[in-house]
């Protein structure tokens, strides 16, 4: 093997391919990237039985082969490498030899023998658009769960129907749900998907800048696909569904509130310096004002007011306690000029989307996220 290409597209394309590189190997070869050069491009993949992806890049090769290297020394030495100069590679027997100008790098190579098939990328189900879909899942993840004893937990849901395509994901305290447009490859293809959080994540990422993803919704295989110009991802479906959320979803609220986003996020930081961990950030709505606060008496306490439009039935003050985390994990992926929340009750879900400055709704494909409150000791 032999080829000349530029180094800002193979450190870019090492880099992506490394993302499926795992921190602890099962086997000694899945640490190890897999080259291979042929019909005028360079193919650089990784796999760890339970995710894989694969970069593609233009090379100039004068020798097609193929060659197994150690993954993480390979991402280092090419994300070091700057400038215009080309990047030579040439197999010399058990060693891979790198070259940049006077840099030069000799590295051992890995049995390609014993490196395992690649899963193949289903056919497509649909497409959507790369930026949007990095978006969405970004905003969702944050709800994912952590916990690897309830897998199902971990992962995002994917949910086909009506030209849009529907990310859910929980761990159990908070609920998010987001849509985006979809286009199916058929005019009736429905489906659904758990994916790991995590590698969906990495992958939307990774295709964040194509204009169209093919997303490949697993078959009997159990494999999910994503595959854009020169890259591509696959991954293992989890087991099991989440619960049908929008039976979880509220219709009808007591109160609703209206507060600056760049304000309240603020706020929430600064109270939540003094919440030990586990313990809430009060909010307590007013006509015109939303008052925070958290500590006790037996420790440091913090309080901060900021401006609210404000709405009840009652015309009574309102207070909701919250995990100040996962209140400002929320607040963060919505990401809009003013967060309203719509209040059930101190004790209920209480539902939190992103409105304009004057109140009006970003539309039925804005973020939802609905978060449990912490009951507050009377």
């Amino acid at each position: 093997m032999k080829l000349r290409l530029d180094p800002a597209p193979l450190a870019a394309a090492v880099a992506d391919a490394a993302r499926a590189l795992p921190s602890r190997p099962p086997a000694p070869v899945l640490a190890g990237l897999k080259l291979e050069a042929a019909a005028g491009q360079l193919t650089i993949a990784a796999f760890d039985y339970e995710v894989s992806a694969q970069a593609t890049l233009a090379a100039d090769i004068t020798k097609a082969g193929s060659v197994l290297v150690h993954g993480r020394l390979l991402s280092d030495i090419t994300r070091t490498l700057k400038g215009k100069t080309p990047v030579d590679l040439e197999l010399v027997g058990p060693r891979l030899i790198l070259t940049s100008g006077s840099t030069r790098y000799t590295l051992h190579t890995l049995p390609l023998e014993e490196y395992p098939s690649l899963p193949k990328l289903g056919d497509a189900s649909g497409t959507a658009a790369g930026r949007d879909l990095a978006r969405a899942v970004a905003q969702v993840a944050v709800a994912a769960g952590r916990d690897d004893t309830l897998p199902v937990l971990t992962g995002i849901h994917l949910t086909v129907a009506d030209g849009k395509l529907t990310l859910a994901a929980t761990d159990r305290y908070r609920f998010a749900v987001r849509s985006i447009d979809w286009t199916s490859t058929s005019d009736t293809f429905e489906g659904q998907a758990a994916i790991p959080a995590k590698a969906l994540l990495d992958s939307a990422k990774m295709l964040a800048d194509a204009e169209q993803v093919d997303l490949a919704l697993p078959t009997s295989q159990g494999v999910f696909g994503m595959a854009g110009p020169s890259r591509s991802i696959t991954t293992r479906a989890l087991e099991g569904e989440l619960p049908a959320y929008k039976n979880l979803w509220p219709t009808e609220f007591e109160a609703t509130a209206v507060v600056d986003s760049e304000d309240l996020i603020a706020a929430v930081k600064r109270v939540a310096l003094v919440a030990e961990r586990g313990h809430a950030v009060q909010l307590h709505f007013s006509q015109g004002a939303l008052s925070l606060s958290a500590g006790s008496s037996d420790d440091a306490q913090a309080r901060d007011r900021i401006d609210a439009a404000f709405e009840t039935e009652t015309g009574a003050p309102l207070t909701i306690a919250f995990n100040p985390a996962f209140l400002l994990d929320g607040l963060g992926a919505i990401d809009a000029e003013a967060i309203k929340f719509s209040i059930v009750g101190p004790t209920k879900p209480a539902l939190i989307t992103g409105v304009t400055k004057d109140g009006s709704d970003l539309g039925d494909d804005a973020l939802d996220y609905l978060l449990m409150p912490i009951r507050l000791s009377t």
